[in-house]
């Protein structure tokens, strides 16, 4: 790897800024972000930061990008200041988020009238493992795009899975992925609930179930952070609850395009909009317990 390799990071939040921190010790990044006090954040991280997201991408090899949807894809790449005509060509828009697999195609075929390939690359771990490059990033991509990409992959990640040689194979697996994650929150929180409500402590609830059959990730994940929902203020925020209305919103659109039910994945994503009904949208999903059980019922 050399800093001859410069990929530019557009977003510098939550994720984007550790990831971005993670590249410049071994790459050349450009960091854009619409807020200064991100910028500045960058900056001191030793990332050179630009004042529009075309300047960040001119003659990069590579641009990272995280979006919420589809249609912020698109503007971020083909609106009034899109920045794919500032691309090299040969160069990749390594798109990071899970925005599903309808935005794929044109995106594809938009990027390819510059000579710009998409690299399919949706991401989990948070933003302590983005920093370390811990990640786990599924890809769809093509060998040459997949090749192009590589400095940047091998940084960030260290389960890469390979899961397609097209953009759009990475949103289909990570789409199976998000159904998992979001039933596993919504699962943790109600048996919590229900322990709570039997009289049970819930402290000692989740270590005794986290090391029996009952345990996994999400659980021991969310599980310390459910138990704070009922707290002032709530747990810390480290994955907003409308994410998981977005993601198993495209959960329910590809069951039904494949013409299969999904009932458990359908009533875990009520949960999540109700949370959002509620005011709960901008709180750690953890809050979902609150949709199940609104108020706690014996203190720990």
């Amino acid at each position: 790897m050399s800093k001859n390799y410069t990929v530019a990071v557009l977003g510098l939040g939550a994720m984007g800024l550790p990831m971005a921190t993670r590249l410049t010790t071994e790459l050349t990044v450009h960091g854009f972000d619409i807020a200064q006090s991100r910028l500045n954040l960058a900056t001191k991280a030793g990332i050179r930061t630009f004042d529009s997201a075309r300047a960040a991408a001119d003659g990069a090899d590579a641009l990272l990008l995280a979006v919420r949807n589809g249609e912020q894809l698109n503007e971020v790449l083909f609106g009034t200041n899109g920045v794919a005509c500032a691309m090299a060509k040969g160069s990749v828009v390594i798109l990071t988020s899970t925005v599903g697999t309808e935005a794929i195609p044109d995106t594809v075929a938009r990027l390819a009238e510059y000579g710009v390939e998409l690299v399919d690359a949706p991401l989990s771990g948070g933003p302590i493992r983005a920093g370390e490059g811990d990640l786990l990033i599924v890809v769809g991509a093509t060998p040459q795009a997949l090749k192009q990409a590589g400095p940047v992959l091998d940084l960030l990640a260290s389960t890469l899975s390979i899961v397609g040689d097209k953009p759009g194979d990475g949103q289909a697996l990570k789409t199976v992925n998000q159904l998992l994650c979001g039933v596993h929150i919504a699962a943790a929180a109600e048996a919590l609930a229900l322990a709570d409500a039997m009289g049970l402590d819930q402290s000692k609830t989740l270590a005794a179930l986290e090391a029996g059959a009952a345990g996994s990730f999400m659980l021991s994940n969310r599980g310390p952070r459910i138990l704070e929902a009922y707290n002032e203020g709530g747990a810390e925020v480290l994955s907003r609850l409308d994410i998981f209305v977005k993601d198993m919103g495209i959960v329910g659109k590809a069951a039904r395009a494949a013409g299969m039910a999904a009932p458990v994945a359908a009533a875990a994503e009520q949960l999540y909009l109700l949370g959002q009904a509620q005011g709960l949208a901008a709180a750690d999903d953890s809050a979902v317990i609150r949709v199940v059980a609104p108020t706690q019922r014996h203190a720990r």
